[in-house]
């Protein structure tokens, strides 16, 4: 195999379902009990920002239920063998929770957010808080109540680090897709970015994603079970 030094992974929402934490695009996944519209959009806020705020708490809450999984503490394990060997890994994440941070990964670009932070939009500060907000609670960094909500990209709204993201996958050897049904863009676009520049591509997932076929490689099963043997393909190579 020939020698990787630079890597760029986008994980979804597969890789952290392992843990236990709820899909939204599952039968029996997390926004069945409520709509897109109603818990994931600015006017869905700005209609009940009693309901989107209660909707974050919970799920905010289940942070501490959940544990990373193998798949987490193999991407953490390629982390620090890159480095060891003078390469990188950018880990560019489509989940808002923590489970790669908790894993050990220090090199974590979450696009669409975190659920641990919070934006006033009074003062325009973030913070990180696993504390339950409703419209009655005050900004700790301004005062100002009833400003606070989740620092959450949601549907209509630009993700993050566009531009980080792009310099990483212009720079990558290799760029891997874990856990994500290739179905919301800018992130299902990546592989196309990646492929248009003559790097390798491998997709790791339950089934063929929508773009699975921009990408050389398709492994499918469990996370859990082919990140870490992937893994240790790349340290030992």
């Amino acid at each position: 195999m020939t020698k990787i030094k630079n890597i760029v992974v986008l994980t979804g929402a597969g890789i952290s379902a392992e843990s236990g934490i709820r899909t939204f695009r599952d039968t029996g996944g997390l926004w069945e009990d409520r709509s897109i519209e109603e818990v994931a959009t600015p006017q869905g806020y700005a209609a009940d920002p009693e309901l989107v705020l209660g909707f974050y708490n919970a799920r905010r809450a289940q942070l501490s239920t959940v544990e990373p999984n193998t798949a987490h503490t193999a991407l953490a394990k390629l982390e620090a063998g890159l480095a060891k060997e003078g390469g990188n890994l950018t880990i560019v994440t489509q989940n808002v929770d923590d489970l790669h941070e908790r894993a050990g990964t220090q090199n974590v670009i979450h696009m669409h957010g975190e659920l641990l932070s919070q934006w006033c939009r009074a003062c325009n500060q973030k913070f990180i808080s696993a504390d339950a907000f409703t419209t009655k609670s005050s900004c700790p960094k301004c005062d100002v109540i009833g400003k606070v909500r989740p620092d959450i990209v949601w549907f209509g709204e630009m993700p993050y680090y566009m531009d980080t993201i792009e310099v990483a996958v212009t720079n990558c050897d290799l760029f891997v897709s874990i856990g994500t049904s290739g179905a919301v863009y800018p992130a299902a676009g990546y592989v196309q970015m990646a492929r248009g520049l003559g790097k390798q591509t491998l997709e790791i997932n339950l089934e063929p994603s929508e773009g699975s076929a921009f990408f050389h490689d398709t492994r499918l099963g469990k996370a859990g079970d082919l990140v870490p043997i992937w893994v240790d393909e790349i340290l030992s190579a």
